[in-house]
């Protein structure tokens, strides 16, 4: 697959071909699927929490006498049926996390990449890099670009003032290329690389 190199002042700077092993594959939604559940659960805090009867502080005294009042026979307050009482089966702090093998979590990150590319929602860049650390300059060029939600990929290192620009703009997220993931590529309508990106991508699946 052949895409054009666009640059920030929406001009044609040439074009790469995009590697069929990583962005020509029939995107499986099962395989994302579980991609985004492991990255989503990975990422809970799990942090939630009540106390069971044994974590209440109380008196374990009979309450009444056991016969005689017509009532039902208690003998402690912490019980869950009394207001105050602990909970029963509750919440307990624990690790939501659950195990996907390198394999599918690699295959789910070419999926991502091929739903993007063949819905025509992939863009490549020259570069991500600004003279100066204006969001109004980097929304201009986004505007020429047609580029609205907007995930885009940079090389290992983030050019400053194009991260400067682009964390006041609310629909754009800025990574690293070792930051790409499947959940991040997907929740943005358009995916942009650039030409580093793409060259650290296609060394990276070699």
């Amino acid at each position: 697959m052949k895409l054009d190199v666009q640059t920030l002042s929406a001009k044609k700077a040439g074009s790469v071909e995009l590697p069929d092993a990583v962005f020509a594959l029939e995107p499986r939604a099962d395989i994302l699927h579980r991609m985004v559940n492991y990255q989503l659960a990975k990422r809970r805090a799990g942090t939630h929490k009540t106390k069971g009867r044994s974590e209440i502080a109380g008196t374990t005294k009979k309450m009444y006498k056991q016969k005689g009042t017509g009532g039902a026979r208690h003998g402690n307050k912490k019980v869950p049926q009394f207001r105050g009482g602990g909970k029963a089966f509750g919440p307990v702090v624990r690790d939501h996390a659950h195990g996907l093998t390198k394999k599918v979590r690699a295959l789910a990150l070419k999926h991502a990449l091929s739903a993007k590319a063949q819905a025509g929602d992939l863009v490549v860049l020259e570069d991500a890099k600004l003279a100066e650390p204006k969001t109004k300059t980097l929304k201009d060029a986004f505007a020429k670009l047609s580029l609205t939600n907007t995930l885009v990929i940079d090389g290992v290192e983030l050019d400053e003032n194009f991260a400067l620009a682009a964390r006041n703009m609310p629909d754009t997220d800025l990574l690293p290329v070792q930051g790409i993931n499947v959940y991040d590529v997907l929740r943005r309508d358009t995916l942009v690389l650039t030409k580093s990106a793409l060259e650290a991508l296609e060394a990276r699946f070699a």
